[in-house]
């Protein structure tokens, strides 16, 4: 069976990446001002940010139209595609991944595998690139899933925020309100709900070095009791200055392993806002 791998805009996957391993990439919308832009194709994320200063109204996203899909899926069978498997971003802030299962019966002698990363961002890029590297190799798309669904289950982060407001608005926040009013003093701290898979808030710190000093804990915690080598990930939203300059701290706190340095984009800047930071681990993709 030839196997195309699909996923969604918000992997932020580099054009190298995109093209050593043959994945295609649909593009979110995300609107502003009643502007729809399509990430990645129609705004940068630098764009974005500049745009998100001016706005007068929140940006909000939306799903991809079915007929790019549909698009997508006749094109890979011309192709010689028997099927695709489309990994999407976390269920509990998109329905993409619903609607990509509903097309299943919708392309003739196409198989569809719609899969719910539970994530996003270049988490959901590294489950993405080790299913194309598989596809690539010939594996069976049991054997895929069942590596994917591996590497999900050693997936963590600790999302650092300055407003909580893009995240309540958009309703994608749980229990949110012993945060809100008083947002001015704190920084809080999410993360994706082990059992519900929402983005929820954990904990509140006094300043963002605090927050990223307790996400450092969060991370090292996980390192010691993990029986698998971990790749770590920063990722900043619009804050390149922070950002670099924690992923250098950390590199040298940890010398023996790779810790990679990624963005927020638009789509997801979308709801939590400018100035973002995260750390984010999981299993290394290359130890599987």
């Amino acid at each position: 069976m030839k196997l195309a791998v699909v996923t969604d805009s918000t992997a932020y996957l580099s054009q190298e990446e995109i093209d050593k391993y043959d994945i295609k990439v649909v593009s979110i919308p995300v609107i502003i001002d009643g502007v729809t832009y399509r990430e990645g194709v129609d705004i940068t994320t630098e764009e974005f940010y500049e745009k998100l200063t001016t706005s007068s109204e929140f940006p909000t996203t939306s799903q991809p139209a079915v007929g790019v899909w549909l698009s997508l899926f006749d094109k890979l069978k011309v192709e010689g595609y028997d099927g695709a498997l489309v990994i999407n971003l976390a269920s509990t802030i998109s329905g993409t991944v619903s609607t990509v299962a509903s097309l299943n019966d919708m392309v003739e002698d196409f198989e569809v595998y719609g899969y719910d990363s539970k994530i996003t961002v270049r988490l959901m890029g590294h489950m993405v690139m080790k299913a194309a590297q598989m596809a690539q190799a010939g594996l069976d798309i049991t054997e895929i899933i069942k590596t994917l669904d591996v590497l999900s289950a050693t997936v963590d982060e600790c999302f650092i925020v300055d407003d909580l407001q893009n995240l309540v608005r958009g309703g994608r926040l749980s229990n949110a309100s012993a945060f809100i009013g008083t947002m001015l003093k704190i920084k809080p701290l999410l993360t994706f709900d082990n059992e519900t898979n929402h983005i929820v808030p954990f904990e509140k710190v006094r300043s963002m070095k605090k927050a990223m000093q307790r996400a450092e804990t969060l991370f090292a915690e996980a390192k010691s009791q993990a029986d698998y080598p971990l790749r770590a990930i920063v990722i900043q939203g619009n804050d390149e200055v922070t950002g670099k300059a924690w992923h250098d701290e950390l590199q040298k706190k940890y010398p023996d392993m790779l810790i990679e340095y990624s963005y927020i984009g638009p789509v997801i800047g979308a709801h939590l806002g400018k100035g973002a930071l995260a750390l984010a681990w999981l299993r290394d993709p290359d130890s599987l």
